[in-house]
């Protein structure tokens, strides 16, 4: 089995290969450039997406037509904008690929059949998400009250693996700095 996907979600609970057929059977295996969104935003979010490679990032632009920077999703994480997706309400964030990346993919209408067939995968999936609701007050929570520089080493420490594949850009608005002052950080701490 070399699913990523079937292999994370064994971590979690033993699956079946029958199982595991039917899961796989539901989602889409799709690829993505630097730079490609995966979901738009100004709409609603009917897909979940389940990272095999890269990076992907949460995304805003805000009225001064600046890229902003919510949260960044590597591999074994299921990213999606779970308020829309869940809801069925439109969304302003978008979600896009930081680096090449290939993910598996499930539309809501999908994986609510999935649930049919497999009631458990429901109860697993509402784990993953509000775990990764944590994470993100977490990690978001690290960040009060520090400076930018400290902000950064912060970000290195628990994000090195995101830190080395991202464009500094992207590290820049997630840090809520400017490129520039990110530069000028980097150069300080070497």
């Amino acid at each position: 089995m070399n699913n990523p996907l079937i292999k994370f979600l064994q971590l979690l609970r033993y699956i079946s290969e029958a199982d595991s057929a039917i899961i796989t059977s539901h989602f889409e295996h799709k690829y993505f450039k630097e730079g490609d969104y995966l979901f738009k935003g100004h709409r609603v979010c009917n897909e979940l997406f389940f990272v095999c490679k890269g990076v992907l990032r949460i995304v805003t632009t805000n009225e001064k037509g600046i890229d902003i920077t919510h949260f960044f999703y590597k591999e074994n994480q299921i990213s999606t904008i779970l308020q829309s997706f869940n809801e069925g309400t439109p969304t302003e964030p978008g979600i896009q690929a930081c680096c090449d990346a290939e993910v598996l993919v499930i539309t809501k209408s999908k994986l609510l059949a999935l649930y049919q067939q497999l009631p458990y995968m429901k109860g697993i999936i509402d784990k993953i998400n509000q775990q990764h609701l944590i994470e993100k007050v977490r990690v978001r929570n690290s960040y009060l009250g520090e400076d930018a520089e400290n902000q950064y080493k912060l970000f290195i420490m628990q994000q090195p693996d995101i830190a080395l594949r991202v464009p500094l850009k992207d590290v820049a608005s997630y840090l809520g700095i400017t490129p520039q002052s990110l530069s000028r950080i980097r150069k300080n701490i070497k």
